[in-house]
């Protein structure tokens, strides 16, 4: 099923329509890729089975597996959207060192 396709997709347009600004973009990719990992870790290490049952079934474990999930057949864009991924997260940790440097409290 295309369920967590369709999400990721509407949220991504309320944050672009909502929030003008890349920036918030960045930290919507960033944040929605840790919160997928952090349930797959939870999956793999919790042994419920409703819960390991529904996040297999509902929630990929990455933006990156998503990405295989959808691209798998055509090599080209799949490369294309890791790499612009990859773009993303290089960008989302220029934000927080500049964050860091500006907040050189300790």
């Amino acid at each position: 099923m295309y369920i967590d396709l369709i999400i990721l997709l509407i949220l991504l347009i309320l944050v672009i329509i909502f929030c003008k600004k890349l920036q918030f973009s960045i930290f919507y990719f960033v944040t929605v890729d840790l919160i997928l990992r952090v349930l797959a870790f939870i999956k793999n290490n919790i042994n419920i089975k409703n819960v390991t049952s529904f996040i297999s079934k509902y929630l990929p474990e990455s933006i990156f597996d998503m990405i295989d999930k959808y691209t798998s057949d055509i090599d080209l864009l799949n490369l294309v959207l890791k790499w612009a991924y990859i773009v993303i997260l290089i960008i989302f940790i220029g934000y927080m060192i500049k964050i860091f440097y500006k907040k050189k409290r300790i």
